[in-house]
């Protein structure tokens, strides 16, 4: 059963890019890149710093302090620093509007 709750507007993410949002008490980042969206946690687990202002290459952001990478679809970083994951959560878009379940992530080998 997922809690999807609305996270923000399609229009707001820009394309290939990332938004910074709270859900439910929860900061994400909301990134969409080519026509899918993924929402994953706003902070790097290498530091605490927002992977919101990452660049987005295919299904991967980067860390813009230290270069850490993370899969969008999985959470796992694809790039060091980094060595731990971070939560990414389930992500639906209905008509013009995303919706986020940060209650239930999908990886659950992570903090949330």
């Amino acid at each position: 059963m997922t809690d999807l709750s609305r996270a923000a507007a399609l229009a707001d993410v820009p394309e290939d890019g990332s938004l910074a949002v709270e859900v439910d008490g929860v900061e994400i980042a909301l990134v969409r890149t080519g026509d899918e969206v993924f929402a994953i946690r706003y902070e790097c687990s290498h530091a605490s710093v927002a992977l919101s202002e990452g660049e987005v290459e295919g299904c991967e952001i980067e860390c813009w302090l230290h270069g850490s990478m993370f899969d969008l679809r999985t959470g796992k970083p694809t790039n060091l620093p980094a060595t731990e994951p971070v939560p990414v959560y389930p992500c639906n878009v209905d008509g013009d509007d995303i919706y986020v379940d940060v209650h239930h992530p999908l990886n659950t080998d992570t903090e949330s």
